[in-house]
């Protein structure tokens, strides 16, 4: 059961090398749960890769928590030191990720949260004289995305994957202005759902929204029909009357998500799901 998360990632939105994803989540989704399952999945089954988790202006003990469950390299700045601190923590971070790519190595950045990395380099710019909704500084904005835009896989050299958390449903504006400006620049999304979680339903994963660009390349020829026809079952689950079952998206997940429980592999799942249909 604890596998579920990972499980349903590498179904509805793959990583691959080099890959620049993002994961929504509005708060208490279960976000830091998920980049902590992708850690210690990526650090058991690719040992090689070396693996670094920079958390942003999060909580002391989320700290403490991600440094003693995960086997990787945790750089941090909590929320009570100062902005200069997130800045100069990312910067080292993402310096560190490109000398490792050049010489040869595969690095994955998890980041907790490039919302609150937009916040803090919000306050430390010099001011353009231009202010965009939510009072952010449009200069602001450029260092996170040269953070998010580093991410790729290099011919005949290493590669830098970043998976990076963006908040939404805060209340607050400007964070929806920073969801907004990084929406659509990764080549992966996540989006995590607010109603599952308030129903307690874990992994709070929206698989209608979640996608990976061109998944057939990660997934292969044999599994890419397999889980596209997962989607049109959903789809079908969650549409209206008469085409389709009428039900909310917590059922239509939970369904889901009990199927693959009764399975011990996502082979196994989507071989199921294939003989029922």
């Amino acid at each position: 059961r604890h596998t579920l998360s990972t499980r349903l990632i590498n179904l509805v939105t793959p990583i691959g090398r080099g890959q620049r994803g993002l994961i929504v989540s509005p708060p208490k989704s279960g976000k830091t749960t998920i980049l902590k399952q992708i850690a210690n999945s990526i650090s058991t089954k690719y040992p090689g890769i070396h693996l670094m988790v920079a958390l942003i202006g999060e909580r002391p003990e989320e700290v403490t928590d991600m440094d003693r469950s995960v086997d990787a390299e945790v750089i941090s700045s909590t929320f009570d030191e100062p902005v200069t601190s997130h800045v100069r923590v990312a910067e080292m971070v993402l310096e560190r990720a490109k000398r490792l790519t050049e010489t040869g190595r595969d690095v994955v950045i998890l980041m907790d949260s490039i919302t609150r990395l937009a916040r803090a380099y919000n306050l430390v710019v010099n001011p353009s004289g231009r202010t965009l909704s939510g009072g952010i500084d449009p200069s602001a904005l450029y260092p996170p995305k040269r953070f998010f835009g580093a991410a790729r896989n290099i011919e005949e050299g290493g590669s830098l994957t970043i998976i990076a958390t963006c908040l939404v449903d805060t209340g607050s504006r400007m964070d929806d202005v920073v969801y907004e400006e990084f929406k659509g620049t990764g080549n992966m999304e996540l989006h995590l759902s607010r109603r599952l979680q308030e129903r307690r339903i874990y992994p709070a994963i929206d698989i209608e929204r979640s996608s990976t660009r061109r998944e057939e390349l990660l997934l292969g020829p044999d599994i890419t029909p397999r889980v596209w026809l997962m989607r049109r079952m959903y789809g079908q689950m969650v549409a209206s009357p008469p085409n389709g079952a009428g039900l909310d998206i917590t059922n239509a997940t939970e369904a889901i998500l009990q199927r693959m429980t009764r399975t011990d592999d996502n082979m196994e799942f989507l071989e199921r799901l294939t003989e029922d249909q």
